[in-house]
């Protein structure tokens, strides 16, 4: 996603919002001139009483300028909180008017959804202006209503009750659905809404997330109040979406430095309170200074001569035209955060020709590259395996081909079985007189009195309906010292088809992506399960990115369903996620154990080297299990 500013005055520009409105317009009477205030305009309630209505000499003072438009507050404001004294004035071209004008504004109420009337987001309430004019210039702004301690504090709830669509129900002002009332001094979504078009700031921010795409998620007075804190910095996701407490600063009105999860921004900043693509923006009026704060980057600890070493890292469509910063950033992850760990669970990795749609497949050239530059950084040799999906049968964008893979060295005792053998040791392309790994389900067997799979590496059910247009599980067979072992790489259906988790126009918001999660943990419970049928002391790692928490249903059906442990529960809170989700940190990448390997001596992390950082080469963090595997 571009930067808000960006994507909104492309929008505009290319409707008039008028042209947009969520209802049908409402007939009013004409008002005289000025009659109609802006608090009038924006009413109490998501969507304006008077929208589809002529209004003229609305009075204002222009607080902030875009391209296609300007900010306005009343001077006048009246003594209820529930209507905001601020509004956008949509001009389609470069307003005449300069901030501090005093103007009188004529035009048409309309509200503006960014992506479209299907959008799962809630609307700006704006003006479409016919005219302006000014009356008089160097008039002081209103004053910033300030967020936080010592100001206006956001309820705790994003929403006191089901509600339904929000802009839906309740006749002529817009009213809620369900029985729900506006009301901002209970929800955060009333409380911000309330404030839409003003003048807001925030005093001694702290970043709750990286920036990213121009945006920052930032706790106003240090955090104070915020509630439960990360052990670094930031703000632990919570079940029902983001944290009401903070805030997305937003770089369309003035350049934002690059933030890290724990970096600050000294003293008071302000802006106008925008609304965007789900989540509320402040759009800062100018740059604030940075106060480097946040934590470094972590290593873990090698493993000791007696550990098997597996860990987890996200490859984010890694290709060769990928710049050669990233695979020296994606091989330090490996060597110097994850210490050169046996065996890595791969998961996004691109075909040779990265993200054109031109029927390549193989990614032998992209693993070579990876493999090359974790040698340059200091580590050891690395082979790899994985099955190549048929040509975009397995999401994500055209001509990507991203697919899951094992990364392992062999120096320590860890041994890849390949059945049957590939042509040539980086090779994606199936033997010649062999079936097709793509669509061949692999399965548990017995070989030598010991469990083994049909296919190493093989794809698990991959013509089940839970994996269309999704990457499907790989398992592969290995090893270490000479005892089997049983690994299945994940990456399960993604929630980007999902309503906004907190300030979306659904409340409770919809979660139409879960189904397709609780379908795969249940075909991957079922195949462990036939492992452990074949061998109820089998050792079985399942990983990679389930993209959902340790509590949601899919993952608890995965572990309930096949009698594993999620190592991530078991980390204490504030050590407890790999992402960092619209400020929300959360846990999305996984590593369960079966109970043989349960029980013998094991220490779990999450090396937090990415998902805080605006400068990373992926997007979560990387894990890695140690497992004591001396003894029986």
């Amino acid at each position: 996603m571009h930067g808000l500013g960006t994507v909104l005055a492309a929008a505009a520009l290319a409707a008039p919002l008028a042209a947009v409105p969520v209802a049908a317009p409402v007939a009013h009477a004409a008002a005289p001139p000025g009659a109609v205030r802006i608090r009038d305009v924006q009413g109490a309630a998501h969507v304006s009483p008077l929208t589809g209505s002529a209004v003229s000499g609305v009075p204002g003072v222009v607080t902030a300028l875009t391209g296609n438009g300007f900010w306005m507050q009343d001077p006048r404001p009246d003594r209820s909180d529930a209507t905001s004294e601020g509004v956008f004035v949509f001009t389609r071209t470069r307003p005449r008017a300069a901030v501090g004008d005093a103007v009188r504004v004529d035009g048409r109420v309309a509200e503006f959804r960014p992506g479209g009337p299907a959008s799962r987001g809630l609307t700006r309430t704006e003006i479409d202006a016919s005219a302006t004019a000014v009356t008089a210039r160097g008039v002081p702004l209103p004053a910033p209503v300030v967020l936080g301690p010592g100001g206006r504090r956001p309820p705790g709830r994003v929403v006191d009750g089901p509600r339904g669509d929000v802009e839906k129900g309740g006749g002529e002002k817009g009213g809620l659905k369900k029985g729900g009332v506006f009301d901002p001094r209970r929800a955060a979504l009333d409380f911000y809404e309330s404030l839409e078009g003003m003048r807001v700031e925030v005093r001694d921010a702290v970043a709750a997330g990286p920036s990213r795409d121009g945006e920052v998620p930032v706790l106003p007075a240090a955090g104070a109040g915020a509630g439960p804190r990360t052990a670094r910095g930031g703000v632990p996701a919570r079940d029902g979406g983001a944290n009401p407490a903070r805030i997305v600063l937003d770089d369309a009105l003035a350049p934002l430095p690059a933030m890290d999860v724990g970096d600050r921004l000294p003293g008071p900043n302000g802006g106008v309170l925008d609304y965007a693509f789900g989540d509320y923006h402040l759009l800062l009026t100018a740059t604030p200074r940075r106060a480097a704060a946040g934590p470094s980057r972590e290593t873990t600890r090698a493993q000791r001569p007696g550990e098997l070493a597996v860990g987890t890292a996200g490859l984010g469509g890694l290709n060769p035209d990928s710049p050669p910063d990233r695979f020296a950033e994606l091989a330090a992850d490996i060597v110097a955060g994850l210490r050169s760990p046996d065996l890595v669970v791969a998961t996004g990795l691109g075909d040779n020709s990265g993200p054109d749609d031109d029927g390549t497949v193989a990614a032998d050239q992209t693993v070579a590259q990876l493999i090359t530059a974790i040698s340059a950084a200091g580590g050891p040799a690395y082979d790899w395996r994985s099955v190549a999906p048929r040509d975009n049968a397995d999401g994500g964008a055209k001509g990507d081909n991203r697919r899951l893979g094992f990364l392992f060295r062999t120096d320590r005792g860890l041994a890849f079985v390949d059945r049957p053998a590939p042509a040539e040791p980086l090779s994606d392309a199936p033997p010649p007189a062999g079936p097709d790994p793509a669509v061949t389900p692999v399965a548990a067997v017995r070989r030598g009195g010991a469990v083994a799979l049909s296919l190493s590496p093989g794809r698990i059910a991959p013509r089940d309906a839970a994996w269309a247009g999704a990457r499907k599980p790989l398992a592969g067979e290995l090893r270490w010292r000479g005892r089997p072992l049983i690994v299945i790489a994940n990456q399960w259906y993604p929630r980007t088809a999902d309503d906004d988790p907190a300030f979306g126009r659904r409340q409770p918001p919809s979660r139409p992506t879960l189904w397709r999660r609780e379908a795969q943990a249940r075909v991957v419970a079922g195949f462990v399960r036939s492992v452990r049928k074949a061998d109820p002391d089998a050792m079985v790692i399942v990983a990679g990115e389930l993209n959902d928490a340790e509590t949601s249903a899919p993952v608890r059906t995965l572990a309930s369903g096949a009698g594993l442990t999620d190592l991530p529960a078991r980390l204490p809170a504030g050590d407890r996620y790999t992402a960092v989700t619209a400020g929300g940190s959360e846990t999305l990448d996984h590593v369960l154990l079966s109970p043989s390997l349960r029980r013998r001596p094991h220490e779990f992390d999450i090396v937090h080297r990415a998902a805080e950082f605006a400068d990373r080469a992926d997007d979560h963090d990387p894990t890695v299990v140690r497992i004591d595997m001396d003894g029986k």
